[in-house]
């Protein structure tokens, strides 16, 4: 007898196979039978009917930051409402393994520092039982960042590591990913990120592939120096022998706007590399990521002290360096909105706005914000509408959200959030439909077996006899998000049953069972 029943379905099975009529049936947590219309079901103990609408995988969101999430809001509703069934964290080249990133590398915007959980982990083996033990809406796949390796060696220091040093990076990174992690990621336009070298990454990610695992990169610059980080990307994976993921691709800034052809013929030039893109265009980021590699924020006031080392963190800023991107060159700082700072009336307000209040130039007061609040985060409205099209149009781009887990009434649930936080996936599917961008069949594969199989998810991303039990009921002809940049908690419409290990999640009107867990990437 099967568990659950759910009829009358339109069926996408993320193959980007054509739709067809039919019902499916669940025993635990896997798909026990798959029928077209007019087979004959077994029995079952409780039967959905779909009413004609879509039945699909549950989404896989391989961009994530919902690290903490299972512990701070194991509920995740902004992910869960969205038909998300599976997310994979530690992105950025941030995790909360090793230990010693904890305090600069893991960053959440859950509100006063203070109030973060600590850890209680010993191992990446730990942090996944914990996953686990917090019985999160959703399932949990996880990446070991390469900055919280290298914070581990040899803390922030801007230099090269020593052979001692790297062998140690290489050695745990090889631990995480036999005790379960899928790979490695890196964020390059952060501390330490940004000080490591091509050699120094190739030499990580070599150890990464030996155990199996793959290599994704927030790369080192989304603007002027888009193409050739996205080429250092595809060198890493070559070298190293393993797959390359290039993160939310984008064209940043009016210096490549209307260059998003360039970009996917890039990424589609024969190497083993695939990317993923939000469909906004604006990014979020911490304010201290518009900063260069050699002006962390905990020197700030010394360099702005003196009036040489000023202008040049200036220029740098606003105009960039040879091997540093300006994320305010071709963009403003009108388009530099603050979202996230402990002086709450900046919160919503971009920074020239607050330069004019305080009387500074923007400069300045992106300083005096920074030296408030080092965690001030910030939204940049820096991407072209048809480059954001162009992308999503592609066939083989995954969508991801780049969101952590949120919810209005929880922890930051006052603070302006950037709409992707609940909003990415019907967005996608909204835009598909409405724009004829791609049919649905092909945009449901771009968030369901296409990223399961990069990313090694067995078992997931596919509605098949045997596959696991994760689910989303579409209403394609309701189905969008509602979330703004100036409203952003606000949950979307048409989506309305999420099944997660073969229990219901969401219903359309509450949330159930939390029912997710720690994926661990098996041995082939």
């Amino acid at each position: 007898m099967l568990d659950l029943l759910i009829a009358d379905v339109l069926v996408v099975d993320g193959t980007g196979d054509a739709a067809f009529p039919g019902a499916v049936g669940v025993r635990g947590d896997r798909i026990a039978w798959l029928g077209r219309a007019g087979a004959v079901p077994p029995p079952a103990q409780r039967t959905i009917e779909g009413a004609g609408r879509i039945l699909a995988p549950g989404f896989v969101d391989v961009h994530n930051h919902s690290d903490l999430s299972p512990f701070v809001l194991p509920a995740m509703p902004s992910t869960i409402r969205q038909g998300v069934t599976t997310v994979v964290v530690g992105n950025c080249g941030s995790s909360p393994w090793p230990l010693s990133s904890w305090e600069e590398g893991v960053q959440l915007a859950y509100g006063d520092p203070a109030k973060r959980p600590r850890p209680a982990w010993a191992s990446w083996a730990d942090y996944l039982d914990a996953i686990d033990e917090a019985r999160p809406a959703v399932n949990v796949a996880t990446l070991v960042g390469h900055g919280a390796l290298r914070r581990e060696s040899m803390g922030p220091e801007r230099r090269p590591p020593t052979a001692g040093e790297l062998s140690a990076m290489r050695r745990v990174a090889t631990e995480a990913v036999e005790e379960g992690a899928f790979g490695m990621s890196s964020g390059l336009i952060y501390v330490p990120g940004m000080y490591a070298a091509t050699d120094e990454l190739v030499a990580v990610a070599e150890a990464v592939a030996a155990a199996g695992g793959l290599y994704a990169s927030h790369i080192r610059g989304e603007g002027e120096h888009l193409f050739r980080a996205v080429d250092e990307a595809i060198e890493i994976g070559r070298r190293a022998g393993l797959p390359a993921h290039v993160s939310h691709l984008k064209c940043e800034t009016a210096l490549v706007a209307g260059r998003a052809g360039e970009l996917l013929a890039r990424l589609h030039g024969g190497d083993d590399v695939t990317g993923d893109q939000y469909p906004y265009t604006a990014w979020c980021s911490g304010l201290s990521s518009l900063l260069p590699p050699w002006a962390p924020v905990g020197g700030l006031e010394a360099i702005v002290r003196d009036r040489e080392g000023r202008e040049r963190l200036r220029r740098a800023v606003e105009e960039g360096e040879p091997d540093f991107q300006s994320s305010i060159a071709g963009v403003g700082w009108d388009a530099i909105v603050v979202v996230g700072t402990r002086e709450v009336r900046w919160n919503g307000r971009d920074v020239a706005s607050i330069a004019q209040e305080l009387g500074f130039e923007p400069f300045a007061a992106m300083v005096a914000l920074l030296r408030d609040d080092p965690d001030t985060s910030c939204i940049g409205h820096a991407m072209d509408e048809a480059d954001v099209r162009t992308i999503l149009a592609d066939p083989d781009v995954f969508v991801a959200s780049d969101a952590s887990a949120t919810a209005p009434d929880g922890p930051g649930g006052a603070l302006p959030v950037h709409p992707r936080e609940y909003g990415t996936f019907p967005r996608a599917l909204a835009l598909a439909r409405d724009e004829g961008l791609l049919p649905l069949e092909a945009m449901i594969r771009k968030m369901t077996s296409l990223p399961a199989e990069r990313f090694g998810l067995r078992d997931r991303g596919r509605v098949v006899e045997g596959g696991s039990a994760d689910l989303v009921l579409v209403d394609p002809a309701t189905v969008r998000d509602t979330a703004t940049f100036e409203a952003p908690h606000a949950f979307p419409t048409g989506l309305d049953l999420v099944l997660v290990n073969g229990q219901v999640a969401w219903d359309g009107v509450a949330q159930a069972a939390r029912a997710g867990r720690a994926l661990r990437r098996r041995s082939t």
